[in-house]
């Protein structure tokens, strides 16, 4: 059975290692942070936050604390707050170890299309530029295929790119894939989906 939202969160947090300081895209990213459990990680956001906890309980929400997709989220005993240079800083001098981020689309090279379909409204690039040339390793989290059931991992991808080469592992709701340069490397499949079942709703190269 394919994984939820929740579980692709949950599976992307097992990518973490104690000491590691790791940057959340918006969307699915987010939820990694109910998953680091006991692990010695540091979350930052863009916005200005190092050392994000897991989303609040209801009722318990600081609507004045917010990560850089505008969700309510928690502190902890060490977190520092600074502003956006200062975070920009950290993301460009290479003091992230990895980004965890969503995606339109993945090509086979690990190209990135992130930010933008041409002809709808956006808000911008956001950090995500910043994220993919900065940070030590890009963790893609996203549903495998679109709402009309097209790959979203392909040949070569078709929106602006965020990124050229930029993707290091992929964790869809079909399984777990490692970018080389022969192609889509898969490592993990969802239970009860087959490695079959990942070629065949994948337009990349799979191997």
């Amino acid at each position: 059975m394919p994984w939820d939202r929740n579980q692709m969160a949950e599976r992307a947090a097992k990518e973490l290692e104690d000491g590691m300081y790791v940057n959340l895209g918006i969307g699915i990213p987010t939820l990694v942070a109910n998953y680091v459990g006991d692990k010695d990680i540091t979350l930052q956001s863009e916005n200005g936050m190092l050392g994000m906890g897991p989303f609040p309980l209801e009722g318990e929400e600081d609507p004045d604390l917010i990560n850089a997709g505008k969700q309510t989220i928690t502190e902890l005993d060490r977190t520092a707050y600074f502003d956006s240079s200062q975070s920009f800083g950290m993301i460009r001098g290479g003091k992230i170890a990895a980004a965890i981020l969503g995606a339109m689309e993945v090509s086979e090279k690990g190209d990135l299309a992130n930010w933008m379909i041409p002809g709808k409204l956006v808000k911008g690039m956001g950090g995500a530029m910043d994220l993919v040339a900065g940070v030590g390793r890009v963790i893609v989290v996203m549903d495998h295929t679109n709402k009309h059931g097209e790959s979203k991992l392909l040949k070569e991808c078709t929106l602006p790119l965020t990124g050229k080469g930029v993707v290091d592992l992929i964790i869809t709701n079909l399984g777990v894939m490692e970018v080389d340069h022969k192609g889509l490397h898969i490592i993990e499949c969802a239970p009860g989906v087959t490695r079959e079942e990942i070629r065949a709703a994948t337009e990349a190269n799979v191997v």
